[in-house]
């Protein structure tokens, strides 16, 4: 199951293309995105029904994606956003440091979150790259087990967390969260996917590249120091993670800030961002 935010309205992907979930529903779940994660048992238990044997919504809620049409985020309000660094061993090793015993937690705020083919204005500073996964709650939960964890799961999506490097390592205490929270810092999309859509959630390929061709980042999300049924566990140990909320699992090597020379993203860049069997996310950089 596939579903995306074009134009402000929740939408569901069918084999012949996106529909309307309001309309298609009879007004069952509302046209806002981040609303469905009120119901998110029940409004899965629809989507799959509708979409059985081949079957999809009637041609009434058929959404055509015009050219000029707004990709916001799939998960537009939520409560909290965890975000992880330092979660790849070859990141470690090429930040010069060692494999954390711990997970290293920060926050991105909300209002960073932009969507696919959404421009994002470059501030004054060092704008770097990080393509991870992101997983979306789905179910309450607190104190899961790892056993239990990919069960609290809605679904997952390509993100990029963004990051000003100057701003982010300022001292004497590093400003991760401020560093990483400029608008358009968390682009999502274009689509959430739901965990029923792969055969193995552990071992995706993901990376990033400059729309001219060149390869910054690519690896495999199995090469994770703490995979994702251990970041449930071990954040819902202490916060009780709610439905719509984001954890941004980390970024493997390639970073522009650990390269040498360095290199960071300017205006005119095209970032795209790809992440197996979820999609692809472009987003142009411009000067503000």
């Amino acid at each position: 199951m596939r579903v995306a935010n074009i134009d402000g309205r929740l939408v569901l992907k069918a084999p012949a293309g996106y529909h309307d979930v309001a309309t298609a529903s009879g007004g069952r779940f509302g046209p806002d995105p981040q609303s469905v994660f009120e119901d998110w048992e029940g409004f899965t238990a629809w989507a799959r029904a509708s979409l059985a044997a081949g079957e999809a919504p009637g041609d009434a809620s058929r959404v055509e994606p015009s050219a000029d049409a707004v990709w916001g985020p799939p998960v537009t309000r939520p409560s909290q956003i965890f975000a992880v660094g330092l979660n790849y061993r070859d990141h470690v090793a090429e930040s010069g440091l060692e494999n954390p015993r711990e997970p290293a937690v920060f926050t991105k705020f909300a209002t960073s979150l932009t969507g696919h083919g959404r421009p994002v204005d470059l501030p004054d500073g060092l704008v770097d790259w990080e393509a991870e996964l992101v997983v979306v709650i789905g179910r309450r939960c607190h104190r899961a087990t790892r056993g239990s964890a990919w069960s609290h799961v809605a679904g997952l999506t390509v993100g990029q967390d963004l990051s000003e490097r100057r701003l982010q390592l300022t001292g004497p205490a590093p400003q991760f969260s401020l560093g990483k929270s400029y608008p358009g810092f968390a682009p999502l999309g274009p689509e959430l996917v739901g965990t029923d859509e792969f055969t193995d959630l552990d071992d995706l390929e993901l990376g990033c590249m400059l729309e001219d061709g060149e390869v910054l980042q690519k690896s495999r999300t199995s090469q994770m120091i703490f995979d994702v049924p251990e970041l449930i566990a071990r954040l819902s140990a202490v916060c009780p993670l709610l439905p719509g909320d984001l954890i941004f699992t980390g970024t493997p090597a390639g970073v522009g800030g650990a390269r040498t020379p360095q290199k960071f993203l300017a205006p005119g860049d095209v970032l795209v961002t790809w992440i197996e069997g979820i999609g692809t996310l472009r987003n142009p950089m411009q000067a503000p």
